[in-house]
């Protein structure tokens, strides 16, 4: 009798390519960005954008969900937002203020590592609010390089955009919150058996 093999064991899926090919798109993105070539750094960050959301798509309606698609996907994510606060904070498009809450929510998130590790716990599965988190800082940076055009469609991006931005850190931080309540209740669930003894 042949074994089955988990499903989650995958790699080669349609999500993970699409992760993989938003995740080889950061340095072109980061390049485009600081040479000043924005509209085709829209071009790529908003293609990140769109991936972002399909992969997602096409793992849960068609069970293509893996293992390693879990780890690429927030990678993804982090990656395309923290380059793109290095390119924006460097061009002085981007203010302080959001540079350091989004540093601080990473921060907040790694320093709940040790603990995952300690207990062998799986990640968390990524929540709708993270992700939703995500579209708005992909399209809140775009819109921030199209505010700085002059006129018409410069002034029109503005608010947008900073809809977008503060949209995005709020559920930044409220995702980061709902991923400790996570691990907590892990990390509880883990303990649990081990008090009853």
């Amino acid at each position: 009798m042949s074994e089955t093999r988990d499903p989650t064991s995958r790699v080669w899926t349609v999500p993970n390519a699409l992760s993989m090919l938003r995740l080889l798109g950061v340095p072109l993105f980061v390049w485009l960005l600081l040479a000043h070539h924005d509209g085709v750094g829209l071009v790529v960050l908003m293609i990140a954008g769109f991936t972002d959301y399909a992969d997602g798509k096409i793992a849960r309606r068609f069970h293509m969900e893996s293992r390693l698609g879990a780890l690429l996907d927030p990678a993804a994510d982090r990656l395309y937002i923290a380059a793109t606060i290095v390119c924006l904070a460097i061009r002085g498009i981007l203010p302080l203020w959001v540079v350091l809450a989004l540093v601080a929510r990473e921060l907040f998130i790694l320093a709940l590592a040790p603990m995952v590790r300690r207990h062998r716990l799986p990640l968390p599965p990524v929540h709708f609010i993270g992700k939703a988190a995500t579209f708005n800082l992909l399209y809140a940076f775009p819109l921030l390089v199209v505010a700085q055009f002059d006129g018409t469609v410069g002034d029109v991006a503005a608010p947008i955009a900073w809809a977008f931005v503060i949209w995005g850190v709020t559920l930044y931080w409220l995702a980061g919150l709902l991923y400790a309540v996570q691990v907590r209740e892990m990390v509880n669930a883990v303990r649990a058996p081990q008090a009853a003894r």
